[in-house]
């Protein structure tokens, strides 16, 4: 876990996954004048790259590998990879607004798919350490935690979905993406802040399935 030599954890096709923290842009170099940071400050493993991204104000699980069909399987759109996110809202959500997120919404004239939301247990969200820098919050306003589930990632999706609803999001961490294959998904379970860790051997083997299911399909 954390900053090892390269050279100790080559093996066929390297896959990292990170928990990416606030403030980090999901790629290698900073752009000219942006406040924000960039992978190369935490992830010293040349050659690999994110399967997808996350906001710079977004945090939590991104997959990074040196595969570029890898990239490609995990982002493409027809196989709808599930995607977890744990999202802090302003308001406290009732049932009619948890329904209008699942059942999609118009988002720029366009619908987005059918997606999961529920109530996250306070068991679970009152683990998370503190963002760094904290949310802003108002006291006359009570903030609550969503877990919401996309099979697909439009810009700032879930961010203008909850606005949509009438519960702006204050913090959002992705905590898993499903490989669909009946397995766990991968997440950022143990994992803290700005650490990174290579897959597992099995995890490395479940990815290796998903390439020789998309050449199948071709």
């Amino acid at each position: 876990m954390g900053r090892g030599p390269a050279s100790l954890l080559r093996r066929p096709f390297l896959t990292l996954l990170l928990h990416k923290p606030f403030g980090v842009l999901s790629q290698f170099t900073r752009e000219p004048g942006s406040r924000w940071g960039c992978l190369a400050d935490w992830v010293d493993v040349p050659n690999v790259y994110a399967a997808g991204r996350l906001d710079a104000d977004s945090e939590g699980l991104l997959i990074l590998t040196e595969n570029g069909r890898l990239q490609q399987r995990l982002t493409d759109p027809r196989f709808g990879h599930w995607r977890t996110y744990w999202v802090q809202v302003e308001g406290l959500a009732d049932d009619v607004q948890l329904a209008a997120l699942e059942q999609g919404l118009v988002i720029k004239g366009q619908r987005t798919r059918p997606a999961r939301a529920s109530s996250l247990d306070p068991s679970l969200w009152r683990e998370l350490p503190e963002r760094t820098p904290p949310i802003r919050e108002r006291r006359s306003i009570p903030t609550s935690w969503l877990s919401i589930s996309l099979r697909e990632g439009r810009n700032r999706q879930i961010r203008r979905m909850t606005a949509a609803v009438g519960l702006p999001t204050l913090r959002l961490i992705r905590r898993s993406v499903d490989l669909m294959d009946g397995d766990p998904p991968l997440s950022i379970e143990g994992l803290a802040s700005g650490q990174w860790r290579p897959v597992k051997p099995p995890e490395q083997e479940r990815l290796k399935a998903l390439l020789r299911t998309e050449g199948a399909r071709r």
